[in-house]
């Protein structure tokens, strides 16, 4: 069945500066700041948060449909996504634009500068859905602001079942706003420290919320997930990942693996195990799309973790 993700696709650019930003950057000096970093290391990774769900989501035997735009870079990544048998079709070449892109140096002590060029996702709003749009569930992820508004508007319109994945494009939003778009969602998908700020610019708690919609899931890296829904609490283990190397996109690959069990009809213990399995699979690797397990391994690995077989 065909999951609609709505969101960005995006390069990330990751420098490695052997050095620590502290003995370059003088506080006294900080308001005429000129400083330059040698950075032998150069990584370009295939990333955003749409590309990262779809790769998971195929990973597991789903059918992404990545809803997206990009621009005249883009070549390389949606070649990528067709190699590996994600449909293109709802991709918008933006002309005379860059796909997003991600400056991300960082120090030996794990310090990050980071640029963001938005580029060809300021057009996100250009793609539309409608009711004859052919997907079973969706999920609109962080995105062009005028893009996530209107998806989610058109995804309730359509009568799609959608999570709302507000993530880094939170300080777009108004509490108002939110209220809004959560109002409309079917799900809605926070990490903890995300959860915080919404209770904040909405004045609700999460348990208020979480009776607006089926179900309230609450990311909490090494220490799980709850997911809040009609009425009961599911607190979702974690899954130790066998080395921790990266957890750029380990959210997005929880995402995939709730896509992944909504979509099927599992239960929400099952569906949070898997997405927690994901994301500890994900965090083993560099980049949120150079983890290669197949569908056969995911299951033997969700078996070993929770002693169980994966329906």
């Amino acid at each position: 069945m065909r999951v609609l993700i709505c969101g960005s696709m995006a390069f990330d650019n990751i420098m490695v500066f052997q050095g620590r930003f502290r003995e370059h950057i003088l506080p006294e000096q900080i308001h005429m700041l000129s400083v330059s970093f040698l950075v032998p290391q150069l990584r370009r990774e295939f990333g955003g948060c749409a590309g990262n769900i779809a790769y998971n989501l195929k990973l597991l035997g789903g059918a992404p449909v990545i809803m997206a735009t990009v621009g005249d870079d883009a070549e390389p990544y949606t070649a990528r996504l067709n190699r590996l048998g994600i449909t293109t079709e709802r991709i918008r070449h933006v002309k005379e634009t860059l796909t997003a892109q991600a400056f991300i140096t960082t120090d030996l002590d794990d310090n990050q500068i980071t640029a963001f060029h938005p580029g060809a996702m300021n057009h996100s709003h250009e793609n539309k859905i409608d009711a004859g749009t052919d997907a079973k569930l969706a999920i609109v992820a962080p995105d062009g602001r005028d893009g996530m508004v209107q998806h989610i508007e058109q995804l309730a319109k359509a009568r799609i079942p959608f999570i709302f994945d507000p993530g880094q494009g939170l300080p777009m939003f108004s509490g108002p706003d939110l209220m809004q778009m959560i109002d409309q969602a079917t799900y809605l998908a926070v990490n903890d420290y995300e959860g915080k700020m919404v209770e904040e610019k909405t004045g609700k708690s999460l348990g208020e919320l979480a009776k607006m919609v089926d179900a309230l899931i609450v990311t909490k890296g090494a220490s799980g997930s709850t997911i809040l829904a009609k009425g009961e609490r599911h607190d979702i283990e974690s899954v130790k990942a066998s080395v921790v190397v990266d957890p750029t996109g380990c959210g997005d690959a929880y995402r995939s693996g709730l896509l992944y069990g909504i979509v099927n009809g599992y239960d929400w213990k099952t569906t949070g195990r898997l997405a927690s399995l994901m994301g500890s699979i994900k965090v083993a690797s560099r980049g949120g799309q150079n983890h290669h397990l197949s569908r056969t391994e995911i299951t033997a690995a969700y078996r070993a973790a929770f002693g169980v077989a994966l329906p």
